[in-house]
């Protein structure tokens, strides 16, 4: 029972953090009908009064809310693009505020480019030896093998995990020191800037969740690999 109660804790642990990302930008999708633009429109808008030279907007694949550097793309989810609602509004902005950082070539920017692409190379390592264990395994007949690169993929699940958390502060910049005082500035009434607040903190807080989801998905390889 104790085991039991320790990974039901470590799973809440994990999954936490997405759940509530999920939660907050839910909760705040509810359309306001006196907006006075969609998403797509605030950072059409903020492009042009930034100067944000050669950056465009386009309508991406569902849940896909990013900033290309490389592209100079403000992509937004159809759900944020078309929407009028705190979470739209709020989560272009946060877009934008990348957007910013990286036009303006801030300091904060580099931090991308020197975590995350490490991140997404230590997960696809991750994930590679998660494929080929039990190849190995029923090839050379050590279960052994098995458990030690289940060991070695945890270990750079974690350390990928680990990378995002390095990029907080681009996050937190993009959402705090751009997007929100942008926001304060008449884009949104007083009264939904408390609403705006979470959800720049749920935008902020979404590439570290889902790195902690994909620590959690280990454990249907490890099962499948036992």
């Amino acid at each position: 029972m104790i085991y039991l109660l320790i990974t039901l804790f470590i799973a809440a642990l994990i999954a936490g953090p997405q759940l509530w990302v999920r939660f907050v930008l839910w909760r705040h999708s509810k359309e306001i009908g006196d907006m006075p633009g969609s998403g797509s429109e605030l950072a059409q808008h903020l492009i042009e009064r930034f100067k944000l030279e050669g950056v465009k907007v386009i309508k991406a694949e569902p849940d896909q809310n990013y900033y290309s550097p490389a592209e100079k793309i403000v992509a937004l989810s159809p759900e944020i693009y078309d929407g009028k609602s705190v979470t739209a509004v709020a989560v272009a902005a946060h877009e934008i505020g990348h957007a910013i950082q990286f036009c303006k070539e801030e300091p904060v920017s580099k931090l991308r480019d020197r975590y995350l692409r490490r991140a997404l190379q230590i997960k696809r390592i991750g994930a590679s030896i998660l494929v080929f264990a039990p190849i190995l395994t029923f090839a050379i007949k050590t279960p052994a093998i098995a458990l030690w690169m289940g060991a070695i993929a945890v270990i750079t699940m974690l350390s990928s995990a680990l990378m995002y958390v390095a990029i907080l502060p681009e996050e937190y910049d993009a959402s705090f020191n751009k997007a929100l005082p942008i926001l304060k500035e008449g884009y949104l009434p007083e009264h939904l800037l408390g609403s705006a607040r979470s959800v720049l903190k749920a935008a902020a807080l979404t590439y570290v969740a889902a790195a902690l989801l994909d620590v959690l998905r280990l454990w249907r390889w490890i099962r499948f690999i036992r």
